[in-house]
């Protein structure tokens, strides 16, 4: 029996990960705004007894208005339908991506932690800035010739942003409802505080209008994979979905990300690591390639545009039977889009020297792809987790919902009989669930660091 537990997550892109999931037979192109395929979806997760359901977002269509869209776009607010599924659910994690980029911390900070109270304590913040030209213009930034936030910046605000939520989730004391209804005091005098902020990009009084939830701060995951969200993570995260797509990359991301929250003063292992696993399931290895042939034939030419669009490049630059454009291989800095996931793609591809073709069949966007049975999708995740590159995946099945309930049916029965997963939830909080101890108010830390 391993001494580590092993975390599963998954992540739901309405129809699936690959880019003809809408497309394959079964599916239906509607599924992405329908509740009833959501409640189904999240059921089959926790069914599975999976740590936490997990929820991407975009506040723009990723491309110019008025041309045709593709596939289904990421249309629902992750915070209103995690509620939707916090309802349907009694155990699973709901995590929701909300980018720092365009809101304010207030709201934010309202938001989960209302959801943390409506679920009992199941609530996760995805941490993200946003470079998406479209996005901006959609937040009152609407001039194509305004000049962007560059990076620095915008990990700058994500990291006052933070600070701003995590006092505001402390501005109430764990006690203060008193709700005496003999004196008519409802609170504790002194135990509700304003937070005061002032700073480079936020001024915020407080306090919150709602006490403290029940994991005391809702779970903080980050998924940036550059150098800024590897400090950002170290520093404030629970958990990190940084994206790898080798066992040498996973194992370097992982100490460098646990050395830099050793040097935050956290412990070392105190960041869950789990990173996106793309796979396509079959009963055999032969049948799973088949699937993936089926898929990879309806998307056809799009696929080369998918890729081109994850890498900020012209499509015309790819060539299927070439290698990544020069200048790309080189290390040359792109506009938009995620600087840290782009690299794992372009590291793959220049250290085993793969033509885009190649570099197709080992990812889909810029996460790890598995092709397999579920024995050979089981040994995968068991590879990396006890070498210790990660605690766990992120889950992204090719296609929803017959993809996860393929993992569910017969991956998960097997990580069960390796003494790696979970057989029955054994807590009702995702930080339960994740082995962290839920956070304490401001006034028992100071006590305890007092002590």
């Amino acid at each position: 029996m391993s001494t580590r537990e092993l975390h599963l997550g998954v992540n739901v892109l309405s129809d699936g990960m690959h880019p003809a999931a809408w497309q394959y037979p079964g599916s239906d192109p509607n599924w992405f705004s329908d509740p009833a395929f959501w409640v189904d979806v999240a059921r089959t997760a926790e069914r599975g007894t999976l740590d936490a359901l997990f929820l991407a977002d975009s506040p723009s269509l990723f491309q110019p208005p008025g041309e045709p869209l593709v596939a289904p776009p990421l249309a629902l607010d992750p915070i209103v339908l995690l509620s939707t599924l916090a309802s349907a659910t009694t155990h699973l994690g709901l995590i929701g991506t909300v980018s720092t980029s365009f809101e304010e911390p207030y709201n934010i900070a309202r938001r989960f932690a209302s959801l943390d109270h409506l679920s009992r304590g199941r609530a996760a913040w995805n941490v993200v800035t946003s470079s998406d030209p479209y996005a901006w213009g959609n937040f009152g930034h609407g001039d194509e010739t305004a000049e962007q936030p560059n990076r620095a910046q915008r990990y700058r605000r994500a990291a006052e942003f933070i600070d701003v939520v995590r006092a505001l989730w402390d501005s109430w004391d764990d006690d203060a409802v008193l709700a005496d209804k003999a004196k008519g005091a409802f609170s504790r005098v002194g135990s509700i505080n304003t937070i005061d902020h002032r700073g480079e990009f936020f001024n915020v009084t407080g306090p919150l209008t709602l006490p403290r939830s029940p994991q005391g701060h809702p779970v903080l995951f980050q998924a940036g994979g550059s150098s800024g969200g590897l400090n950002l993570a170290g520093k404030y995260a629970d958990g990190v979905f940084a994206a790898q797509a080798s066992l040498a990359d996973a194992l370097r991301n992982a100490d460098e990300l646990r050395s830099r929250t050793v040097a935050y003063g956290r412990p070392r292992d105190a960041i869950r690591i789990m990173p996106g696993l793309s796979f396509v399931l079959g009963s055999t290895e032969e049948e799973a390639w088949r699937r993936n042939a089926e898929l990879n034939e309806l998307a056809g030419e799009r696929r080369l545009a998918h890729l081109a669009a994850q890498l900020s490049v012209d499509p015309a630059e790819l060539d299927w039977d070439s290698p990544l454009p020069k200048w790309l291989l080189d290390g040359a800095e792109t506009i938009g889009g995620s600087q840290g996931a782009r690299d794992i793609v372009v590291n793959l591809a220049r250290r085993e020297q793969l033509t885009v073709r190649q570099l197709l069949d080992r990812v889909i966007t810029w996460h790890r792809l598995v092709i397999g049975s579920p024995e050979q999708i089981a040994d995968a995740i068991e590879e990396w987790f006890r070498a210790g590159a990660v605690d766990g995946f992120n889950l992204m099945p090719d296609v929803f919902p017959s993809g996860l309930e393929l993992f569910v049916d017969h991956v998960i029965p097997i990580l069960r009989a390796r003494g790696l997963f979970r057989h029955e939830y054994r807590h009702s909080t995702l930080r339960g669930h994740l082995g962290l101890q839920r956070v304490p108010d401001r006034r028992s830390r100071v006590t305890a660091q007092a002590g």
